[in-house]
């Protein structure tokens, strides 16, 4: 199901299960996590994420499955977690390109993902009420925070589907775009970053995460930016970077040390 290219430094992984509307089973979580993988050990510097036909990712492939014998939880602990982490942790900028369904899994990787731009025809939120479960792939802490207890609590208790428009409006990914140019407009972002100090960029993904994860303070933040800082003056770009603003050019970043 997972597909993936290099060019020029730059990663695609393409979910390429459209007629299940990329809806993801314990194997093609697996082989996801393999495609990071590779990506990383080629040491790509940006990626790209995105699905094959009408949706990006309509979630867990739940066909066939019997709900008297479900183990969910080796698939959410044992399955998307550790993927999620993996696309989490990548060491370069990672981008997203979200259309149609976006929902459960689908939504926990665009969530996992640095940068997301939307189709502004998506379809994000929680419609698990049907199923008689809840929102999980880290939803809740992506809408609460967000949005707040009350507009999360609605959009679960309802069901009701954001367009990327609206999901883009209320701060919970990067930008909305017309159907037609999203895949190219990622494309885009991505070779630009590819470009980039990659280093640096790795070093802000950290501070994102440390913000995020251990909601460390202001002062301590300052603090480990100021350590960040102080290691990225050891690396090529870093001093390529200097040099060029001195010289008054265009500086041609390598994202090595």
């Amino acid at each position: 199901m997972i597909e993936l290219t290099i060019t020029d430094d730059v990663a695609e992984v393409v979910l390429n299960a459209p007629e299940r509307l990329n809806a993801l089973g314990p194997d093609d979580l697996e082989e996801l996590g393999d495609a990071y993988a590779e990506a990383e050990r080629a040491g790509v510097r940006a990626l790209v994420l995105r699905g094959e036909g009408r949706a990006f990712c309509a979630g867990r492939d739940i066909s066939g499955v019997d709900p008297r014998d479900d183990d969910v939880l080796r698939y959410l602990h044992g399955r998307v977690e550790p993927v999620m982490r993996r696309i989490a942790d990548f060491p370069a900028p990672t981008f997203a390109v979200a259309h149609g369904a976006c929902l459960g899994v689908g939504l926990g990787l665009l969530i996992a993902t640095d940068v997301v731009y939307v189709a502004e025809s998506a379809k994000i939120g929680s419609p698990f009420k049907n199923l008689g479960a809840t929102l999980d792939s880290g939803g809740h802490a992506l809408f609460f925070e967000r949005l707040g207890a009350h507009r999360t609590l609605d959009l679960i208790y309802s069901g009701r589907l954001m367009t990327g428009g609206e999901a883009v409006s209320l701060g919970l990914f990067s930008r909305a775009l017309p159907d037609e140019d999203v895949l190219e407009a990622a494309r885009a972002a991505a070779r630009q970053a590819a470009s980039g100090p990659t280093e640096a960029f790795v070093a802000s993904k950290r501070l994102i995460a440390s913000l995020r994860d251990d909601r460390v303070g202001f002062w301590r933040s300052m603090s480990d930016e100021n350590r960040a800082q102080a290691a990225l003056c050891d690396t090529a770009d870093y001093r390529e970077g200097f040099a060029a603003f001195q010289q008054k050019r265009t500086p041609s970043f390598t994202g090595r040390s």
